[in-house]
Formats: structure tokens, C-alpha cells, sequence
């Protein structure tokens, strides 16, 4: 070490005590936006020579800060009128002679307010032990090396409790609660606040914990890995105030072990220092030994975290080597990959299945050349229900109906419909003939237009409806053949038919025999094999009844 630095060592020393004020050294320090903050650099007293200057530190660029604005260099403070969100960051604060310098680094975490409170949950600080019967004195911490002090104002839970001062001879539990002090700065003409919340636990005497002791059980096996790091953690309780008497250490072999800033053995267990902190009014301390690298000679080793106090109390740690897992890390990592594919492969064949379920299930018909029309004395495949007696003016649904619709079904897939115009005998009575070759079919076809409602198609419609939904003799498809908006002429039990009930002809898009809509109306229809149905359906007998069918529209030709 060179001695020309001892002055500046001697003013870091000494700067803890400044003129006028009490010069903290802080790591961080956490305010209030809009709200005026110092800080000031622990150097204690300088020589004409000396040179203190502030840098704030950005992506590891230091910036030199300098007076004006917002921001007020006063001897060895720092200080803003006020302080804003943007503020945050790291701050160096450098003292130099000439030949060396100095620096001492803090953060700076400037906290948005609670604009629905006085204070803001992140801003609160623990107060100092309150036991019930004792006396309590609140001191301010807002201290901020600077500015005339124009005001001190206590409040409890955002209530006023009292102007400068603030003393309770006798604490009670009623006293608990959140205690902020507001003190007002006049500068330049303006007046700026400082905040700062306490929150205050009044306990009994009897608390949990009476006298400094050891948390958790007196032994303890830890288990480490072989040529692994390990940190072990001991946590004693040290009373309801600080009390400088109490050590806690670690030992080995009944010897004591170095500090690991002390020691230069890269392999040897090392103690770190000491973690004070304050937590539901007590005040406990974390004592930390660091296993570097732990080896075979390492395993049942002793380690002892002692606490000497008014009596002392010792805690064992037994040094294992851990279990060999069942499954070595690769093979962990490999199963968990493959795992994570074959889930995401059942997911995306899942979304397969939904999207294609129509074709996979036309697919499967025909591999598997299922027929669910046999013996089950139906004669028909569908009965359809259209308009009728409407030409010219519905001549493209006659057509679609007369047409279109049996030309596919029955010369391309092997169906066999029943078409009241074509296959019904006339001289009947229409009621009971509709009624019995609904019976005899597997399915009621609906063509539904704007021009559908009549008396004789309504009769099929809710005859088919009633045999579909109340006796379940048959199942409805409704092809919406045009688009229409008013719906409120039709029963309201077509509103109960399915998605797959209902299938939407969208004109030159739907005539390809591999559309949607063929697709759709196949699978609403039974299950028939394909080449079956088309040798059934050159077999079959049509009736000798003549009928009338209509020229198909041009635009409808396949």
C-alpha cells in the first residue's frame, strides 16, 4: 500500500462523522419521486487540494454531473429540487489530491408515489423494537443535508398525529401501525417535502424468542454433489435491539475459519460476513459458510455454527454426498424434450382431427367399406323436402332439388332418395303418402330458401321435424341453398339441429364432387361403401311413375 493514500483512508474513516450532520455510508437508498433528496460523500474534513467531484454511472459509462437545473452541488452533497422517476441509477462520488482518489458508489431508486396514500408500500422501513408498557421515541430519518427545515409533521396511518417531535410514554397494541414524518424545505423561493414511513409492531413481553438463540433444529445434514459449490445458511435470532456483544461464527475442528475476503486458499471453506437485518420487529443475523468445492474427503465433515452470547449455543451441519439420481441429467434432459414433442405432437394431430374430422371419417367409410343400411327396412336413403309448383320462379331450386342433388348422390356415391315429384305415385292422398315415405327413409333432406314456405312443404317440414326430434325415427339435413335473414316464419325446433346438420351450398365453390358441401352432406348421410352403393344403385328399380324434369340452369351444369 502506498502511504501518500493514508490521508484520503483517514478522511473515509472520519467522514462517517461530518460537520453539522451524520455522513452515512449506503449501498442504496430508496425515495420519493417529486420529493427532495441530499446525499452525502463520507470524506469528512478537506484541504484547499482536495477535489470532490459526482459521476452517475450508464451502461458502464460514467457521466460527470454538474450544477444547475434540478441538481445542486453543495460542498460534499449531493442534492435535487426534487428528485424525478428518471433519476434512478448508480452514483460515484470521487474525492481526489492530486496524486490518488477515493470513491464511494451507491443506487439511487427513485419510487413512484401512491397517489390514495400518504406513503407508499415500498418506502416503508421497520422501526426499532416496540414492546407493550415501554416508552417509544420516533426520530425522522429523513435527513437530507440541506435546505432551511421550514416543518416536521407526524402522521399515523395518514391521520395528523403531531408537529415536530413525536414521544409515546406508553405503548399499547392500539399503537401499532404505519407512521410517515413529512418534513418541508424551503429553497429558491419553494417549498419541497422529504417523506418517510415507519411501520411500528407493538409486542407483548412474552414474545416468541426472549434471549438470543440459534433458528431451526441443532443438527442438520446437508447434502452435496461431488466437485460442487455449496452455500449453508445459519440464522440466529439476536434480541429485539441490535446488541454489538453478540458474534456468530463458524468452526471446524474447533478451529476457527478465515473470512472468505481474508483468506487467499481458492479451496478451503471460508465464513462470508455477517447479514444484519431487521425483520417483524427483531433483529436476527445470517451467518454464511461457503464450501468451494466440496470433495471425497469432505463427506461426514463437522461443521459447527456457534452463537456467543450471555451463553453460548452451537448448531452441527454434517457434510453428505448427495444421492445419485435415477436418471443422469442427459437422459433427464432427453425424456423431458421428447416428452414435451410427443405432447405437442398429440396436440397438433388433436387440432388435425377437429379440422379434418369430416374427411378422416369419409376416409375410414370407405377403407372399412362399412354400410349401416342394411336390414333396417328403410327403402330410402333421404327423403327431400323443396319447393314445389313454383316454375318459373324458383326454377334453380327445382333444378338443384330435380337435378343437381340426385345426380351426385345417386350416380356418383350410390344413394337412393326419395323425391315426392319423381317417385311418389300421383292420386294418392299426399298427407299419408309424405308420411310413410318419411318412414321409410334414413334421413329428411331440407332445401331451405327464401322462397321455401308453402303449405304442402311446411306439412313435410314439420312432420319431418316431429318424426326427427320427439319420436327419433330419422335425422335431419338442412342445405341453406340461399342466404336468408328472416327466419321467424320457420319452426323454432330447426334452431336445435347440429353444426353438422347444417350444410351452407355457396353455388360455383360447391359443384366439385371433392367440395365441402359434398363432403358435409356424405357424412350426414349413412354410412354407405362407395362402390356398393354405385353397383345398388345401377340394380335398382325405379318406379314407372313418369314425371317432369326441369332443364337444369346453366350455370348449375356438372
Amino acid at each position: 500500500m502506498y502511504f501518500g493514500s493514508l490521508p484520503i483512508l483517514l478522511l473515509l474513516c472520519l467522514g462517517i462523522v461530518g460537520l453539522g450532520e451524520i455522513c452515512l455510508t449506503r449501498s442504496s437508498i430508496n425515495i420519493l419521486e417529486e420529493e427532495h433528496f441530499s446525499n452525502c460523500c463520507p470524506i469528512g474534513k478537506q484541504d484547499e487540494s482536495d477535489n470532490v467531484t459526482w459521476y452517475r454511472e450508464e451502461e458502464e459509462k460514467q457521466t460527470l454531473i454538474r450544477q444547475g437545473g434540478r441538481i445542486a452541488l453543495n460542498g460534499n452533497s449531493l442534492q435535487f429540487w426534487p428528485a424525478v422517476l428518471s433519476d434512478t441509477g448508480k452514483y460515484i462520488c470521487s474525492l481526489s489530491n492530486g496524486a490518488h482518489s477515493v470513491n464511494h458508489s451507491w443506487d439511487l431508486n427513485v419510487l413512484p408515489k401512491n397517489k390514495g396514500s400518504c406513503f407508499t408500500a415500498e418506502h416503508v422501513s421497520s422501526g426499532s423494537p416496540a414492546i407493550a408498557g415501554r416508552g417509544y421515541p420516533f426520530s425522522c430519518s429523513a435527513k437530507h443535508y440541506g435546505g432551511a427545515i421550514v416543518s416536521k409533521t407526524w402522521y399515523k396511518n395518514c391521520l395528523f398525529k403531531a408537529e415536530e417531535e413525536l414521544y409515546i410514554q406508553k405503548l399499547s397494541p392500539e399503537d401499532s401501525g404505519n407512521y410517515t414524518c413529512v418534513v418541508s424545505y424551503l429553497h429558491a423561493g419553494k417549498i419541497y417535502n422529504a417523506t418517510n414511513t415507519v411501520e411500528v409492531q407493538v409486542r407483548a413481553e412474552d414474545a416468541e424468542y426472549t434471549k438470543p438463540t440459534i433458528i431451526g433444529p441443532d443438527y442438520e445434514e446437508v447434502e452435496i454433489e461431488i466437485g460442487k459449490e455449496k452455500i449453508i445458511n445459519c440464522t440466529a435470532f439476536l434480541g429485539y435491539s441490535k446488541n454489538s456483544q453478540i458474534s456468530v461464527y463458524w468452526l471446524h475442528n474447533n478451529q476457527w475459519l478465515n473470512t472468505c475476503q481474508d483468506t487467499t486458499d481458492s479451496v478451503s471453506p471460508c465464513e462470508m460476513e455477517n447479514h444484519e437485518y431487521y425483520e417483524g420487529g427483531k433483529f436476527f443475523v445470517l451467518k454464511q459458510l461457503w464450501i468451494k468445492i466440496f470433495q471425497e474427503e469432505d463427506i461426514n465433515a463437522e461443521y459447527n455454527c456457534t452463537l456467543l452470547a450471555a451463553n453460548a449455543e452451537t448448531k452441527t451441519f454434517i457434510l453428505k454426498k448427495v444421492k445419485p439420481s435415477d436418471l443422469s441429467p442427459h437422459t433427464f434432459t432427453t425424456g423431458m424434450i421428447v416428452a414435451t414433442l410427443c405432447s405437442l405432437g398429440a396436440f397438433v394431430v388433436m387440432i388435425l382431427c377437429v379440422a379434418f374430422k369430416v374427411d378422416l371419417v369419409l376416409l375410414y367409410r370407405d377403407l372399412a367399406a362399412k354400410d349401416e343400411t342394411l336390414e333396417d327396412g328403410k327403402i330410402y336413403d333421404a327423403f327431400v323436402s323443396y319447393l314445389k309448383d313454383c316454375v318459373p320462379i324458383c326454377g334453380e331450386e327445382s333444378s338443384f332439388a330435380l337435378d343437381i342433388l340426385p345426380k351426385i348422390l345417386e350416380e356418383h356415391f350410390g344413394y337412393k332418395l326419395c323425391i315426392f315429384d319423381r317417385d311418389i305415385s300421383p292420386g294418392g292422398a299426399i298427407v299419408d303418402d309424405v308420411q310413410s315415405f318419411i318412414d321409410k327413409s334414413r334421413r329428411l333432406i331440407i332445401i331451405l330458401s327464401r322462397n321455401y314456405i308453402s303449405d304442402k312443404v311446411m306439412f313435410e317440414l314439420e312432420a319431418g321435424l316431429h318424426k326427427a326430434l320427439v319420436e327419433r325415427k330419422i335425422k335431419v339435413i338442412l342445405i341453406e341453398y340461399m342466404p336468408i335473414s328472416d327466419l321467424t316464419f320457420l319452426p323454432d325446433s330447426l334452431g336445435l339441429l347440429s353444426s353438422s346438420q347444417r350444410i351452407k351450398w355457396k353455388e360455383e365453390k360447391s359443384l366439385p364432387l371433392n367440395s365441402r358441401f359434398w363432403k358435409k352432406l356424405r357424412y350426414a348421410m349413412p354410412a354407405k361403401s362407395s362402390s356398393l352403393n354405385t353397383l345398388a344403385y345401377f340394380h335398382r328399380i325405379r318406379p314407372r311413375t313418369k314425371f317432369v324434369r326441369f332443364a337444369p340452369h346453366p350455370k348449375w351444369v356438372v
